[in-house]
């Protein structure tokens, strides 16, 4: 449940940011597939990543992977 609801928060921030599963992997350094499971709720990131995550979205990482964001 907690992988459906980051992956749905993943997928609503970048989608409002209006960037690609690739962009958003290239500049976190990581494969397209990784950055995709993420989204699909199959594996959900490592705190070190969920950091570089929040930064990029300038977001925290609380408000990203433990909040429902998306309602």
């Amino acid at each position: 449940m907690a992988n459906t609801m980051i992956a749905d928060n993943l997928r609503y921030l970048r989608k409002k940011k209006g960037v690609t599963q690739t962009e958003v992997a290239k500049i976190l350094g990581i494969p397209t597939s990784t950055y995709n499971a993420w989204e699909r709720g199959q594996n959900v990131p490592r705190d070190r990543m969920k950091q570089k995550i929040a930064n990029y979205y300038s977001r925290s990482v609380q408000y990203i992977f433990f909040k429902d964001i998306t309602h």
